[in-house]
């Protein structure tokens, strides 16, 4: 599995988390929504990213890759 970080404009609520791979949702003072979890591989973060974008959100970061201790 791999880690992402996922950063949007604007504040979306946590009931979508299970929409969005079960991904943790949580907000920052600046605004922006962050996406963090797991992913189970790279077709599964295309995915993720299809879905953002048919929501419409605007991105402004994406981390994937191995997890850090």
């Amino acid at each position: 599995m791999q880690q992402v970080e996922i950063r949007v404009k604007g504040r979306l609520d946590a009931r979508w988390s299970e929409w969005l791979e079960g991904l943790g949702i949580r907000h920052t003072a600046q605004g922006e929504t962050v996406l963090t979890g797991p992913l189970l591989d790279q077709a599964a973060l295309y995915g993720l990213m299809s879905k953002l974008r048919d929501l419409g959100l605007t991105l402004t970061l994406v981390r994937y890759g191995e997890p850090t201790e």
